[in-house]
């Protein structure tokens, strides 16, 4: 911490101050809390990603510490009458292990399941892997970054065998001659990013936004390309057929760090630009200006997110955009490259320690034996004691509670209430099991529905490390302890493992330290893609962080990817060959419409935190559903008309809000809200044969007025 000789209040107690991060997204901004007489303030800190800077998420952040909704006992579900009651952590815990214990006697060790989330930092995020396989045994684990990053992830594997979200720092962006961003609205989802964009520009860069509305990242653009959602791999494989014709690839680049080209080119042969016009909607011409200004030779930088990702196809179409970095030469070219933009505060770290179905820390495979041996041994456990990999996050809540899935589920920072597609099936799902237990901070509507739900720590009461989108390890750290019935997940874990097993190994097994625990994750992930063997608190705290891979603890870290080889055996990178195929769903005349969902600025994820923030709930306090103005009056919809969309899975109602800057033949829905304006009600949960990223960004639907 960071006490200082500071005057003291008029009570006497002298204010506490420490240096931390926000709590909300991957940028993971840096800022100073103050705690004094009149409650916890948030301060401004210089630190690199945001330059001092905040969005209005990370200033009001504070609020919450003592929001009147906060969780201070545990709760258990009454058999009689049904209500969540207060009660303490023995009769909690109990019961929590009393369930786990029957189910699995009578229906084995995988019908009990965890469900993690991208928001734990990674000392909670490897202890919830490791409780998961060696308290619990079970194989069904996953998280809530699967709907978040797993497409990039999985193409930044195949194609560079490795996954960091930006294999370089920020500030190359303020740099770039050229930024393409593809599915990306920064100014509404992480703000102080755009100081970035705004240098790039002031210097004479080109941004070219590709979305199918004119957000505010958009309106900010050069050149804007608007397609039609889901047809974003079409675009990228008509630039790369565009840069082939016009002899902006660097073959010099391709020949000597890189294999797979000649499949590639021969695909994209028939990704003529007329052909993607016709499909896409963006015309030739601004096609042909975004590929030239790519080719240009200069500084070019390549982003996607979500909007590119979240298809069923998401893997597929990050790996064209991928493709196209490659064969112009960018990735370790300095200042130039492809990455991802990151989304939840630990969307980076939280994947890469254990929490996804098929991983180990380090983001080892834990189907490789070898992978299995070194972190067993770490665990101090049989290798042949581990589970198998399990199944992606929409497939493991859609066999909850089934003759064949998990009868209990254990969640940790996640509310798949509102954020899983197809979302009434999934709260369908989860009022079905014969357990359900959740760790949260506030009473979000999945834990609205459990058996037992444990208060946890917030934020500011807990010690850690986060990842951020640069792959840059920060430390967050506690201001004050949390109150007296509110527990750390650590704990929670300890204490749980400690009713499972012989309480003594659990003891030693599960430390409630973080600290401890995070030099237990070091020696887990030595050797691994992810490597954190050289990453101390003690050295993050004389930096501004430290970018992992990172072996050792006296050797350089790793800001920038990829300068000299590529993490694959040969050191090269691979090209994939991508083609289109239509969304999972089409449009037809019963549902004549494309629906995508996003974000907006006052509010983050499913909203459970945000949405009790009186300053932000003023700023957007209620879903609504955008339509263009023209199709609004063909529909005899006014601005504020109360309107119903429909898709073959169910429907939202809101209020409608008419926008020049949406296709007339696409609807949009912000996704922060439960209940009646439930965007995910509507989504389809068709998903990423490779990933398992659900099709969030698009489906067809049908509006009218309510």
């Amino acid at each position: 911490m960071t006490d200082g000789a500071r005057p003291a209040t008029r009570s006497g107690r002298t204010p506490r101050e420490v240096a931390t991060h926000c709590p909300y997204c991957a940028l993971q901004c840096g800022m100073t809390l103050r705690e004094d007489d009149t409650g916890v303030s948030v301060l401004p800190r210089q630190f690199p990603t945001n330059r001092g800077g905040l969005c209005q998420k990370g200033w009001t952040s504070a609020e919450l510490l003592d929001h009147p909704d906060r969780l201070t006992s545990p709760l258990v579900r009454d058999t009689v009458s049904g209500e969540l009651r207060p009660t303490t952590w023995d009769v909690a815990l109990d019961r929590v292990a009393t369930g786990v214990r029957a189910i699995q006697a009578s229906s084995g060790r995988d019908a009990v399941a965890v469900f993690g989330g991208g928001g734990l930092t990674n000392e909670k995020a490897y202890a919830l892997g490791k409780f998961a396989r060696v308290a619990l045994r079970t194989r069904n684990i996953d998280y809530n970054g699967r709907f978040c990053m797993s497409s990039a992830a999985a193409a930044g594997m195949r194609a560079f065998g490795i996954d960091r979200g930006l294999p370089f720092p920020l500030s190359d962006l303020g740099r770039a001659d050229t930024l393409l961003l593809v599915g990306a609205n920064p100014a509404e989802t992480m703000p102080p990013l755009v100081r970035w964009l705004t240098e790039q520009r002031q210097r004479g860069g080109k941004l070219i936004v590709v979305d199918p509305r004119v957000t505010a990242t958009a309106r900010q653009a050069d050149l804007h390309l608007q397609p039609l959602p889901g047809t974003d791999l079409a675009v990228a494989n008509a630039l790369l057929h565009i840069a082939l014709t016009e002899g902006r690839v660097d073959h010099a680049y391709v020949a000597e760090r890189t294999t797979g080209f000649d499949a590639v080119r021969r695909s994209v042969a028939a990704w003529w630009p007329a052909r993607a016009e016709q499909l896409s909607g963006v015309p030739v011409a601004d096609l042909e200006a975004t590929a030239r200004a790519l080719g240009t030779g200069g500084r070019v930088i390549i982003l996607t997110a979500r909007g590119a990702e979240q298809h069923a196809k998401g893997v597929d179409t990050v790996t064209a955009y991928v493709n196209l970095a490659l064969a112009l030469g960018l990735p370790g070219r300095p200042g130039s490259g492809y990455g991802c933009l990151t989304g939840q505060g630990n969307g980076q770290g939280g994947r890469e320690h254990g929490q996804k179905a098929d991983q180990l820390p380090g983001y080892r495979r834990i189907d490789d034996p070898a992978a299995r041996e070194h972190v067993a041994g770490v665990w101090g456990v049989p290798a042949d004691e581990l589970p198998g990999p399990g199944v992606p996050a929409y497939q493991l809540l859609d066999s909850l509670g089934t003759d064949d899935g998990p009868r209990a589920l254990l969640v940790f920072g996640s509310n798949p209430v509102v954020s899983a597609p197809r979302a009434a099936r999934i709260e369908g799902r989860l009022r079905d099991l014969d357990l359900l237990v959740v760790a949260d901070l506030l009473l979000s509507e999945t834990a609205a529905l459990a058996d037992v739900v444990l208060p946890t720590a917030q934020w500011a009461e807990e010690d850690g490390t986060m990842t951020n989108l640069e792959g840059r390890v920060l430390r967050r750290r506690a201001l004050r302890p949390p109150p007296p019935d509110v527990r750390t997940d650590l704990a929670i874990l300890a204490d749980l493992a400690g009713r499972l097993g012989d309480a003594e190994t659990a003891a030693a097994r599960f430390p409630t330290d973080p600290a401890t625990v995070f030099g237990e994750l070091r020696r887990a992930s030595a050797g691994g893609i992810a490597d954190y063997a050289g990453i101390t608190w003690e050295r993050i705290d004389e930096a501004d962080g430290v970018h992992w891979p990172c072996p050792s603890a006296d050797g350089r870290d790793t800001p920038r990817l990829f300068a000299d080889r590529f993490a694959t055996p040969d050191g090269r990178a691979r090209f994939h060959p991508v083609d289109h195929r239509p969304a999972a769903e089409e449009v037809c005349a019963t549902y004549p419409l494309h629906f995508t969902t996003g974000r907006v600025l006052a509010q983050y994820q499913s909203g459970t935190q945000t949405r009790r923030v009186p300053a932000l709930r003023r700023a957007a306090a209620e879903a609504f559903v955008e339509l263009h103005p023209d199709l609004a009056a063909r529909l005899g919809i006014d601005d504020g008309d109360p309107v119903r969309v429909t898709s073959r899975r169910g429907e939202l109602r809101a209020p409608a809000r008419l926008s020049p800057g949406i296709r007339p033949d696409t609807v949009f829905a912000p996704f922060h809200w439960p209940g009646a304006g439930r965007a995910n009600s509507v989504t389809n949960d068709a998903v990423d044969p490779i990933s398992g990223m659900p099709e969030f960004k698009i489906c067809a639907v049908r509006v009218e007025k309510a």
